[in-house]
């Protein structure tokens, strides 16, 4: 019986041991995001956009972050990170900031905002799911160029209009 036992505990330190390992492993280097949970309208449309994303952005090749989603993708390390179907921000209604605050870029316009850790987020405005776009401080010296990468994408996918 005592045999019986010393391979019950190896059984059970050895799937312990995978455990842990799997915990660890896996996404501890791949940036993680908040998934939207938008209306159904807008999440198809965000899938629709999802497809046509590129495999590269500003040079920087694919790295979506987790949990994996229709709704969100990610681009180099650190990474530019796309959300679909984001709420409309505040500052995008607020008469004093959002004008002072857009761009356009190929026909798609961006609120632009920046935040306290140096990184900028830009979110489309006139279209019918908000799309966000996040820039890491580390890949803000190139300024408005990931966007162009977006902006047939967006065009394509997302109609005009205004999201509820």
């Amino acid at each position: 019986m005592p045999h019986l036992r010393r391979r019950c505990l190896t059984g059970v330190s050895a799937l312990a041991l995978s455990i842990t390992t799997a915990a660890c492993s896996g996404t501890d280097d791949e940036a993680s995001v908040v998934v939207p949970s938008p209306d159904a309208k807008a999440a198809s449309l965000c899938r629709d956009l999802h497809e046509q994303l590129p495999e590269k952005v500003d040079g920087l090749g694919r790295t979506d972050p987790g949990p994996t989603s229709e709704l969100t993708a990610g681009w180099g390390d650190p990474a530019i990170i796309l959300r679909c179907g984001v709420p409309r921000p505040p500052k995008m209604i607020d008469p004093s900031y959002a004008p002072k605050n857009g761009v356009k870029v190929n026909g798609v316009a961006w609120l632009l905002e920046k935040r306290d850790d140096g990184s900028y987020t830009f979110t489309t405005g006139a279209r019918l799911a908000y799309v966000e776009v996040t820039l890491p401080k580390e890949r803000t010296a190139e300024g408005l160029g990931p966007l162009t990468d977006f902006a047939g994408p967006v065009k394509k996918t997302i109609p005009k209009g205004i999201a509820d």
